[in-house]
C-alpha cells in the first residue's frame, strides 16, 4: 500500500507517518544491537558500563520529561518530530567519525546515549499527539496495531542487520544506518497533515507549571491511569535489568559469536510482531479490558524462561522467553495505546502520557545502574533472573486494581465543566 492509499483508509498522511517511523525505528533497532556490541567486544565494557549506558538513555525522561510533555503540548508535533530525529541524526553520526579517527571512548557512547534518549523522549510524546490527529477514533487500533507492529518488525530485522554489518564492516560504521533512517523520517514528515485539536475560543495562555501540575493530576487522580503507570514503572525496571545485560549474557556466559548474538535477538523479536497481529482480533474478541489483562498475566513467567539455559545448546529456551514477552507486550501496549489515546482529551494527551512515561521509564536509568552494579557483585545470569522475577510480579499485580476486574477498558474521561460533572478543577472522573 502506498502512502496515499494509506491515507485514504486511515487518515491525512497516516501513510508517510508510517513510513517515516518505520525508516527510522530500522536504524534504531540496529543501534540497539552494535552500540551494546560496540561497548562490550570493542571498548570491553563491563556490567558497570552497561548499566551506566543503558541509564543514560533513559535519564532525559527523569529530568526533562515533564517539561517536555507541556512543550509538546504547546507545539505542532510534526515540527517536534522532525528537530528531534534531526539532532539524533547528529548525535549518532559522531560515532563512526570518531571510530575513523580512533578517538571512541566509553564516555562518548555515553553522552549519544543521552542526547539520543532526550531526542527520543521528544519525539514519542509527540508521536502519540499526532496518531488521533491523523487517524479517526474508530481506526486507532489498527493505526496503533500498524505502528507497533512496524516496530517489533524492525526489532526482528535489526540485530540481524546489526550482526551483518559487524562482519562486513564495524560496529562504528554500521551506525550510518540508523543516521540515514533518522533523515529518511525527517523527510516523510512533509507528507504528514495533521488536524488541528479543538481549542477553546476564550482560553488563556497558561504558564508552563500549570500545564505540567495538571498532567501530574490527572494521572495520580484517575482510577484507572494511576494503576496502569505504577504497574508498567516496576515491569520495565525489571525488563529493562533483564535486556541491559543480555549481549553480556549471550556473549560472556553462553559463549556466543556476536554475529550470531544478533541472529538470537532477530529470533526473540519475532514475538513482537505477532503480538501486533493478535492485538486488534484479540481485543474483539476477548474484550480490550479482559484481553489486556490476559497479556499481563502471560507475560510474566514468559520474562522467566530467557536466563534459564547455562549453554549455548539451550540458547532456543532464551528464544523462546523473548517471543512469548515481545508478543504479550506488545499486544497489551497496542490495545492500551489506543485506548489512551481515545480516553485522555486531545489537549492534555502530551503531558498526561509524557507524566505517565515519567514515571514508566523513569524506573529504567535506575534499572540500569542496579542490574550493573548486581551483576558485578553476584553475576550476570542470577541479577537477570532477579529482574525477571520484578517484572513477574508486576504483572501479576493487575489483578488486585479496578482494571482487572473490567471487560473492556472505560470509555473517554470528562473534564470539569462538563455536563455530568461537577465544576471544581482539576478533578477528572472516567464514566460516560
Amino acid at each position: 500500500m502506498t502512502p496515499s492509499d494509506d491515507s485514504r483508509t486511515h487518515g491525512s498522511g497516516f501513510g508517510y507517518l508510517w513510513l517515516g517511523q518505520g525508516a527510522s525505528l530500522v536504524g534504531n533497532a540496529t543501534s540497539s544491537f552494535l552500540i551494546p556490541v560496540l561497548a562490550v567486544v570493542h571498548l570491553q565494557a563491563g556490567p558497570l558500563w552497561m548499566g551506566l549506558l543503558t541509564a543514560a538513555a533513559w535519564l532525559p525522561w527523569v529530568v526533562v520529561g515533564l517539561v517536555a510533555g507541556a512543550l509538546v503540548d504547546g507545539h505542532p508535533p510534526r515540527a517536534v518530530i522532525v528537530v528531534a530525529n534531526l539532532v539524533a541524526a547528529a548525535a549518532l553520526l559522531t560515532v563512526p567519525l570518531a571510530g575513523w579517527a580512533g578517538h571512541l571512548t566509553l564516555g562518548h557512547l555515553l553522552v549519544v546515549a543521552l542526547t539520543t534518549g532526550t531526542a527520543s523522549l521528544f519525539s514519542r510524546a509527540a508521536g502519540i499527539k499526532i496518531v488521533p490527529l491523523v487517524v479517526p477514533p474508530e481506526r486507532l487500533e489498527r493505526a496503533n496495531a500498524r505502528l507497533l507492529g512496524t516496530e517489533s518488525l524492525t526489532q526482528v530485522a535489526g540485530p540481524g542487520i546489526g550482526g551483518l554489518l559487524v562482519t562486513v564492516v564495524s560496529a562504528a560504521t554500521g551506525l550510518l544506518v540508523d543516521v540515514a533512517g533518522f533523515l529518511v523520517s525527517v523527510a516523510c514528515m512533509r507528507g504528514v497533515r495533521p488536524r488541528q485539536a479543538a481549542r477553546s475560543a476564550t482560553a488563556a495562555p497558561v504558564r508552563l507549571r500549570t500545564q505540567i501540575a495538571e498532567g501530574i493530576t490527572v494521572v495520580r487522580s484517575d482510577r484507572y491511569l494511576a494503576p496502569f503507570v505504577l504497574i508498567g514503572s516496576v515491569s520495565n525496571f525489571g525488563l529493562t535489568g533483564l535486556t541491559t545485560l543480555l549481549v553480556i549474557y549471550l556473549v560472556n556466559v553462553l559463549e556466543i559469536d556476536a554475529s550470531y548474538t544478533g541472529l538470537v535477538m532477530m529470533l526473540g523479536s519475532i514475538g513482537g510482531v505477532l503480538g501486533a497481529l493478535v492485538a486488534v482480533p484479540l481485543a474483539h474478541r476477548l474484550g480490550t479490558g479482559r484481553a489486556s489483562t490476559g497479556l499481563l498475566l502471560l507475560s510474566g513467567p514468559a520474562a522467566l524462561l530467557i536466563t534459564l539455559p547455562t549453554s549455548s545448546r539451550h540458547v532456543w529456551i532464551t528464544v523462546t522467553g523473548l517471543v512469548l514477552v515481545g508478543a504479550t507486550v506488545v499486544s497489551g501496549n497496542v490495545i492500551r495505546g489506543a485506548w489512551r489515546q481515545r480516553y485522555i482529551p486531545a489537549r492534555l494527551i502530551g503531558r498526561v502520557v509524557t507524566t505517565s512515561q515519567v514515571v514508566i521509564y523513569g524506573a529504567m536509568p535506575l534499572a540500569g545502574v542496579t542490574a550493573g552494579l548486581l551483576a558485578h557483585e553476584v553475576g550476570t545470569r542470577p541479577t537477570m533472573l532477579a529482574m525477571a522475577g520484578v517484572h513477574a510480579l508486576a504483572c501479576v499485580a493487575i489483578v488486585l486494581t479496578p482494571i482487572g476486574r473490567l471487560a473492556e477498558l472505560p470509555p473517554p474521561m470528562r473534564e470539569p465543566g462538563t455536563p455530568g460533572t461537577d465544576a471544581r478543577p482539576p478533578t477528572f472522573v472516567a464514566g460516560r
